[in-house]
């Protein structure tokens, strides 16, 4: 009876979603693109221009504000619970990592609150790579080893996660410890330049997208040298010409062999102009002309960052879906968000778990199956 009930909520019913940490509604996204009908999406969401994009692209979103305010009795049945608590306290990129400690990853204990009241037919968590200890325990919690999915076999971008699910193939070892057997997606070969809608790009895919990237450098040398020497960022350059003038001009030193001390931000603009100075870190400070000549390939014209569009190319978002966002308020949440296509692709295994079950709600009408 079980299994009728499982079978007929996955085709004809639709499912009940309850989204944690929901951003702008990824998971809603995938679910479509799968072609898994939906029921009711219950959302939880605190962030003002997550829900503004959520409402506006799924209006039948039922939002529920605060993850520690839900209660699973105040729910209808949970076929499906999704979530990607926050990262921060595991991200490798930052030097401290409280972990499961941190004020903001601890709120996967949130989700695994949820997971055991609403006892979902089926459930996700993604998360960031993260040190082995800490990986350990949350698979430990939720009953399954993760598969590692990274984001650039199926977009131009690179982002490599982990996903915890019960949705597709599992494997089990000796002591019955179960990890996640999804198998990798076929590469899809896309290119960052295949994304850009003019420019050149030297790279063949772009860094993974970050909340960061909704505060961009706005000085061309600025931005140049952490895209350059630390490939912190992604950029986009007017042409191939440019990109190679630009890049032996920072390697001839600019701007680490001098610089123009600029009045308006060194004293506060109280500093009159005739002040101004060049000064350099290597002794000595080329001439003003030469100086100035090197300076002149890296104009605004010449260099930018993603546009908003190309940003929803890379985590694979319909076009246009962000759009009653500004520019850098849309890289904060897609940055923040999941690549649809990678959370699509395991969605697409559920599929494969429908068909499993009606095999069997077929035996047991005709008294086939023991």
């Amino acid at each position: 009876m079980e299994t009728e009930t499982t079978f007929n909520n996955f085709f004809e019913r639709g499912l009940n979603v309850l989204s944690l940490f929901d951003g702008m509604s990824c998971g809603q996204l995938a679910l479509h693109k799968a072609g898994i009908k939906v029921n009711k999406y219950f959302a939880s969401e605190i962030k003002e221009h997550g829900i503004k994009v959520t409402q506006h692209n799924f209006p039948e979103t039922i939002q529920l504000g605060d993850v520690r305010n839900i209660k699973a009795s105040d729910l209808p049945k949970i076929d499906l619970l999704i979530g990607g608590s926050p990262c921060q306290d595991f991200s490798r990129g930052n030097a401290v990592r409280d972990g499961l400690q941190g004020e903001k990853s601890s709120l996967f204990y949130e989700y695994l609150r949820l997971l055991k009241e609403c006892e979902p037919t089926y459930w996700l968590l993604e998360n960031v790579v993260m040190d082995a200890e800490q990986e350990m325990i949350i698979s430990e919690l939720v009953g399954t080893e993760p598969v590692r999915i990274n984001s650039s076999l199926l977009s131009a971008q690179l982002r490599d996660r982990l996903y915890w699910t019960n949705i597709g193939p599992a494997s089990f070892d000796l002591f019955g410890n179960r990890t996640c057997a999804i198998p990798q997606p076929k590469d899809k070969k896309i290119k960052l330049q295949d994304v850009l809608e003019d420019g050149f790009t030297d790279r063949e895919k772009s860094r993974a997208l970050l909340e960061s990237d909704s505060r961009p450098l706005r000085t061309p040398t600025k931005m140049f040298h952490r895209y350059y020497s630390t490939g912190f960022t992604t950029v986009v350059f007017k042409d191939e010409n440019i990109y190679k003038e630009m890049k032996m001009r920072y390697e001839e030193g600019l701007p680490g062999e001098a610089q123009q001390l600029n009045p308006s931000t060194e004293s506060g603009g109280q500093q009159p102009y005739m002040q101004n100075r060049v000064y350099s870190d290597k002794g000595k400070a080329p001439c003003l002309t030469q100086f100035a000549n090197r300076l002149m390939i890296f104009q605004k014209e010449n260099i930018r960052y993603l546009t908003q569009t190309e940003l929803e190319r890379l985590q694979t978002v319909p076009e246009g879906y962000t759009s009653i966002l500004k520019r850098d308020d849309a890289a904060c949440l897609l940055g923040d968000g999941w690549t649809v296509d990678v959370i699509a692709y395991i969605f697409s295994f559920l599929k494969g778990e429908g068909k499993k079950l009606l095999k069997v709600e077929t035996e047991l009408s005709n008294g086939t199956r023991m």
